[in-house]
């Protein structure tokens, strides 16, 4: 599977719905999918002094399905755009809320559990972003069947149970924040 360039975004405005009570987006025998990599940056100091290093954590979940820990990812549906749907995502599974900075990119996979009529192999591309984490909630949707836990990217490397998520973070995410400045003007971060 792999990765398609964010430009490409357009081309994923096709609108299939889906039976039953989602609306969700299809594109090409592909079920569209949101996600993103929420980010922070946490104080750190290796002598206990004055002086810390910032360090960037990604906030990972669990899997309900297996072990391994995932970033927050679903469905895209029709009355929404894909920034939208991340967002979205980040609050339900991961109780977080902030700022969509970049797009990482658009991975494909293929799922076992998302073979539907509309994508009977189970076919994904997820759109992937970097999420700015401004607030943690206490209580969140899924909060009862999901476990949050902030890492430092290799940790997160380390841990990542699929593949396309692992490429995300190694080629979307850390890439993108080579070339990211916290500083700078939200409105030339995005690309």
């Amino acid at each position: 599977m792999g990765t398609v360039d964010c430009d490409k975004e357009e081309q994923m405005s096709e609108l299939v719905a889906r039976t039953g009570r989602h609306q969700q987006r299809y594109e090409d025998g592909c079920r569209l999918v949101a996600g993103c990599i929420p980010f922070r940056y946490r104080s750190f100091s290796e002598s206990g002094g004055v002086e810390s290093e910032k360090v960037v954590e990604v906030l990972m979940i669990n899997s309900n399905s297996g072990p391994g820990l995932l970033f927050p990812k679903g469905g895209w549906e029709n009355d929404e755009t894909v920034e939208e749907a991340a967002r979205r995502e980040a609050m339900e599974e991961a109780g977080v809320k902030g700022d969509i900075l970049g797009c990482l990119g658009y991975y494909n996979f293929k799922s076992k559990t998302l073979q539907d009529e509309y994508s009977p192999e189970g076919l994904c591309r997820a759109a992937m972003f970097a999420l700015f984490v401004k607030e943690e909630l206490q209580s969140w949707p899924e909060k009862a069947t999901r476990q949050r836990r902030w890492l430092t990217i290799p940790e997160a490397l380390y841990n990542c149970r699929h593949p396309w998520m692992h490429l995300a973070l190694e080629e979307g995410f850390i890439k993108w924040l080579a070339n990211w400045s916290p500083n700078a003007d939200n409105e030339n971060n995005k690309h």
